[in-house]
């Protein structure tokens, strides 16, 4: 059944969302997102049940979700990221996994550990993005190692989702998997040849024309992937994270300013449209009722909070490059611990399968909404700290 106002409700509460981040801000730095999901549970059927959501709402929520990791893919430049902090990434990632399939199977069957210990390695790089951006910790070494630890806690689970989520066997989801980078790595190497001259003169042309050659280069560029991702049987969110990549390589190719401004109108069309409406659809679909009913998944949710900080953030720490300092570091560690829109995929998987239940998902995904509130206000202060810290030594 349709409901035709509930998108005017999305977008009515996607504008007021970051009127009361601004009004916050004066106290408290929190997170949009965190305005957003808040926002969409109140106006959801559990609380005031204005907004229920239908195809068309479910096909823009995850529209704004693959919308969210090709942004992620995009900001990911390897040519400034040096081989041994991408090691030291996959290795953190890797241990991450061994330790959340571990605690995991001492807190449910072996089919719902594998949903729940591939949630606990995941980090929110795009909600991150936006927080690191804003804050201008994006640049330098910090926003480097970042990047890299953030990315593979992003590519990582997309890839554990692949391997062990697909309903196939981990052999056949295996060869799936090595054909579609095979078919990715030719096109990385397609991307990054030249481009004709041709190219750049459309694209400067068009730029501010009804023509805009660019982004529907842009947008069929990310189709096209999802649509690859798609025919292999794999997540859609792996063909999204490819495309963003991609894309970086193909604008490079464009002048300087022309690049920065086709990157300018496709988030403009994510953050300004599509990724909200998958957050605050996040909360439209979270399933109060099913956690507070529960005792047991309510205190799920502050174990699944921490081990989040343990199972993700621990190994990040103890590999994380040796020229960060301590503050930095920690920085680090809790910016990789925030997690959220790859644990409300990996759950919609587990639940569509039947491996776990509402009340598990909602205590997962709560935890992951405070970890988005928690963390990353935690990393800021630490940097800030060391920030105010260096200033005074150099005072002195």
């Amino acid at each position: 059944m349709a409901h035709p106002g509930t998108l005017l409700l999305i977008m009515a509460v996607a504008v007021l969302a970051p009127l009361l981040a601004h009004a916050a801000g004066r106290w408290i730095r929190v997170p949009l997102v965190i305005f957003e999901i808040a926002l969409g549970i109140a106006v959801g059927p559990d609380v005031l049940g204005w907004a229920h959501t239908d195809t068309v709402i479910d096909t823009l929520s995850r529209l704004g979700l693959a919308m969210l990791i090709f942004l992620a893919g995009y900001e990911i430049d390897f040519t400034a990221v040096g081989g041994t902090v991408l090691r030291r990434a996959a290795g953190a990632w890797l241990a991450a996994l061994a330790l959340g399939l571990g605690a995991a199977a001492t807190l449910a069957p072996r089919d719902a550990a594998v949903v729940i210990g591939t949630a606990l390695t995941s980090t929110a790089l795009g909600t991150v993005l936006p927080i690191l951006r804003d804050s201008g910790d994006l640049r330098g070494r910090f926003g480097t190692v970042m990047l890299a630890f953030g990315a593979v806690g992003e590519f990582g689970p997309i890839i554990a989702m692949a391997l062990l989520l697909s309903g196939r066997a981990p052999a056949q989801a295996a060869v799936l998997l090595v054909a579609f980078a095979v078919v990715t790595a030719l096109a990385v190497v397609w991307a990054a040849r030249p481009r004709p001259p041709w190219f750049s003169r459309v694209v400067a042309e068009t730029l501010h024309s009804s023509a805009q050659f660019a982004v529907r280069w842009v947008m069929l560029l990310l189709v096209s992937m999802l649509a690859l991702a798609a025919a292999f049987g794999l997540d859609t969110l792996l063909g999204a994270f490819a495309a963003g990549v991609l894309t970086r390589l193909v604008l490079a190719g464009a002048a300087p300013g022309d690049s920065a401004e086709i990157l300018g109108k496709v988030e403009a069309m994510g953050f300004g449209f599509l990724v909200p409406v998958f957050f605050v659809v996040t909360g439209i679909e979270f399933d109060l009722r099913a956690l507070l009913d529960g005792g047991r998944e309510l205190l799920l949710l502050p174990l699944f909070l921490l081990l989040f900080l343990v199972v993700r953030g621990g190994p990040v720490y103890l590999l994380a490059p040796r020229d960060l300092g301590r503050a930095d570091r920690g920085a680090l560690t809790l910016y990789c611990a925030t997690c959220l829109p790859l644990v409300v995929a990996i759950t919609t998987i587990g639940r569509g399968e039947g491996v776990i239940g509402s009340g598990e998902a909602a205590a997962l995904v709560g935890a992951a909404m405070l970890s988005v509130l928690i963390f990353p206000l935690s990393a800021l202060r630490l940097r800030a700290g060391r920030s105010t810290a260096g200033a005074e030594d150099e005072a002195w």
